[in-house]
């Protein structure tokens, strides 16, 4: 393994991970919740449903750490999925990284076709799992997003008609 080219990608994956952070963080600075009150008559008692996580928050939080919203979101179940998924999804991409290096080389010193169809195919693994690990980081940032606009809502059983309602938890 080239040790000088993955300290490089390494640095360029840490770059570009730094932007896309930036990217999301300047994206969601303007969208500030207000609560806007209006006191219409002190004796009526007007409720305001208020959400008790924020999308927005829970979308930061998965955006630093992926997993993060979920736990946020009190969707522990997910959290590991995620971890699991992006470290199964990191150690495919480094083994193939690694495999296309060492075909890679081996195409430099005998070019003949079957070190250049499995370089060109590990390369071509290579690319598809950064892309699904590109998926699997915006995927939990919808996700995230997502579950804390549904962390109110309720489905039960109505007891009269025996079929399921939906119903949004408001606290008093």
């Amino acid at each position: 393994m080239n040790l000088n080219g993955y300290s490089n990608y390494l640095k360029l994956l840490i770059n570009h991970t730094v932007k896309v952070i930036l990217l999301v963080v300047v994206l969601i600075s303007p969208v500030v919740a207000q609560q806007k009150t209006d006191k219409v008559n002190s004796e009526s008692k007007d409720s305001v449903f208020v959400m008790q996580k924020s999308p927005w928050g829970a979308i930061l939080r998965s955006a630093v750490a992926p997993g993060w919203g979920q736990i946020y979101n009190e969707s522990y179940y997910k959290a590991p999925i995620i971890w699991g998924l992006s470290a199964w999804l990191v150690y495919s991409w480094i083994q193939n990284n690694k495999n296309y290096n060492q075909f890679a080389d081996s195409y430099l010193i005998n070019p003949n076709l079957y070190n250049q169809s499995n370089r060109d195919f590990y390369r071509d693994q290579r690319d598809l799992f950064s892309l699904y690990i590109g998926l699997t980081y915006l995927l939990n940032l919808v996700d995230a997003y997502v579950d804390a606009h549904l962390f109110d809502f309720t489905v039960e059983d109505n007891l009269l008609t025996r079929y399921p309602m939906i119903g949004v938890r408001i606290p008093f």
